[in-house]
């Protein structure tokens, strides 16, 4: 199966679809984005759709394969036609886009110390910098 995005207002992903691959194929058998594209939009009746990964995150593809757009979109993610990418919402106003992976990143790197079982590393926005929070036991 294919996935595609619907792209509206500003860019940003407001669903995202299956297709099945023999969708995509032309008279030779290849497959093609415009044919995905075709497809969607005589089904829906909307003409903007970019073709994702599920395999893709960060631009890197799970199973050594092609990367596509760096992210596979989700709703509430933009497209961003200039990296030809899928950035994600920005969890927090103090981080940064990296431009290879099109991810956001805490402006501090998270500590490598290793912690308890029950305890984990949370970035805490108000005074920019990682803490360590505890689970709490069910």
């Amino acid at each position: 199966m294919a996935s595609f995005a619907k792209i509206g207002l500003n860019n940003k992903v407001i669903a995202v679809h299956s297709v099945h691959n023999n969708e995509l194929k032309d008279s030779n058998g290849v497959e093609q984005e415009i044919l995905g594209v075709e497809f969607l939009t005589n089904l829906h009746g909307w003409a903007i759709w970019k073709q994702t990964s599920y395999n893709t995150f960060g631009g890197v593809h799970k199973s050594e394969g092609t990367p596509l757009r760096k992210n596979y979109a989700g709703i509430g993610y933009i497209y961003d036609e200039d990296r030809d990418a899928f950035i994600p919402p920005k969890t927090y106003n103090s981080w940064v886009l990296n431009e290879q992976t099109c991810l956001w990143e805490a402006p501090i790197t998270i500590p490598t110390t290793i912690l308890e079982d029950n305890q984990y590393y949370s970035w805490n926005e108000s005074i920019l910098n990682w803490e360590i929070k505890t689970k709490l036991e069910d």
